[in-house]
Protein backbone atom coordinates (compact mmCIF):
# COMPACT_ATOMS: atom_id res chain seq x y z
CA UNK A 1 0.00 0.00 0.00
CA UNK A 2 2.86 2.42 0.65
CA UNK A 3 3.86 2.21 -3.02
CA UNK A 4 0.37 3.38 -4.02
CA UNK A 5 -0.05 6.16 -1.46
CA UNK A 6 3.55 7.02 -0.62
CA UNK A 7 4.65 8.15 -4.05
CA UNK A 8 2.72 6.11 -6.55
CA UNK A 9 0.21 6.91 -9.20
CA UNK A 10 -2.74 7.78 -6.93
CA UNK A 11 -0.64 10.27 -4.99
CA UNK A 12 0.59 11.83 -8.23
CA UNK A 13 -2.98 12.15 -9.54
CA UNK A 14 -4.16 13.75 -6.29
CA UNK A 15 -1.29 16.25 -6.17
CA UNK A 16 -1.70 16.96 -9.89
CA UNK A 17 -5.41 17.62 -9.43
CA UNK A 18 -4.81 19.94 -6.46
CA UNK A 19 -2.04 21.82 -8.29
CA UNK A 20 -4.25 22.17 -11.38
CA UNK A 21 -7.20 23.45 -9.31
CA UNK A 22 -5.04 25.97 -7.50
CA UNK A 23 -3.45 27.15 -10.75
CA UNK A 24 -6.89 27.64 -12.32
CA UNK A 25 -8.05 29.56 -9.24
CA UNK A 26 -5.00 31.84 -9.20
CA UNK A 27 -4.90 32.65 -12.92
CA UNK A 28 -7.67 35.02 -13.96
CA UNK A 29 -9.88 34.17 -16.92
CA UNK A 30 -12.11 31.35 -18.11
CA UNK A 31 -10.07 28.33 -19.16
CA UNK A 32 -12.95 25.87 -19.73
CA UNK A 33 -11.10 22.76 -18.62
CA UNK A 34 -12.82 19.64 -17.32
CA UNK A 35 -11.92 17.36 -14.43
CA UNK A 36 -9.41 15.19 -16.32
CA UNK A 37 -7.82 18.13 -18.10
CA UNK A 38 -7.31 19.81 -14.71
CA UNK A 39 -5.49 16.69 -13.48
CA UNK A 40 -3.37 16.62 -16.63
CA UNK A 41 -2.65 20.33 -16.24
CA UNK A 42 -1.33 19.80 -12.71
CA UNK A 43 0.78 16.80 -13.69
CA UNK A 44 2.17 18.63 -16.73
CA UNK A 45 2.88 21.64 -14.49
CA UNK A 46 4.86 19.41 -12.14
CA UNK A 47 6.81 17.97 -15.07
CA UNK A 48 7.52 21.44 -16.43
CA UNK A 49 8.65 22.62 -12.99
CA UNK A 50 10.86 19.54 -12.66
CA UNK A 51 12.45 20.15 -16.07
CA UNK A 52 13.05 23.87 -15.49
CA UNK A 53 14.18 23.35 -11.89
CA UNK A 54 16.64 20.66 -13.00
CA UNK A 55 17.98 22.86 -15.79
CA UNK A 56 18.51 25.74 -13.35
CA UNK A 57 20.10 23.49 -10.72
CA UNK A 58 17.29 23.79 -8.17
CA UNK A 59 16.54 20.03 -8.14
CA UNK A 60 19.05 17.23 -8.17
CA UNK A 61 18.50 13.76 -9.57
CA UNK A 62 15.81 11.90 -7.62
CA UNK A 63 14.53 14.95 -5.74
CA UNK A 64 10.77 15.51 -5.90
CA UNK A 65 9.36 18.71 -7.32
CA UNK A 66 7.68 20.98 -4.77
CA UNK A 67 3.94 21.64 -4.75
CA UNK A 68 4.38 25.40 -5.21
CA UNK A 69 6.67 24.82 -8.20
CA UNK A 70 4.03 22.47 -9.65
CA UNK A 71 1.38 25.17 -9.32
CA UNK A 72 3.66 27.75 -10.95
CA UNK A 73 4.37 25.33 -13.79
CA UNK A 74 0.63 24.75 -14.26
CA UNK A 75 0.03 28.52 -14.33
CA UNK A 76 2.70 28.87 -17.03
CA UNK A 77 0.96 26.18 -19.06
CA UNK A 78 -2.40 27.97 -18.64
CA UNK A 79 -0.87 31.20 -19.91
CA UNK A 80 0.58 29.39 -22.95
CA UNK A 81 -2.80 27.70 -23.52
CA UNK A 82 -4.49 31.11 -23.42
CA UNK A 83 -2.13 32.51 -26.05
CA UNK A 84 -2.64 29.53 -28.35
CA UNK A 85 -6.43 29.64 -27.93
CA UNK A 86 -6.58 33.37 -28.75
CA UNK A 87 -4.76 32.89 -32.07
CA UNK A 88 -7.52 30.64 -33.45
Amino acid sequence: MEQIFGGGILWTLLIGFLAGLLARALKPGDDKLGFFMTILLGIAGALLARFLGGALGWYGPGEPTGFIASVIGAILLLVIYGFVRKKK
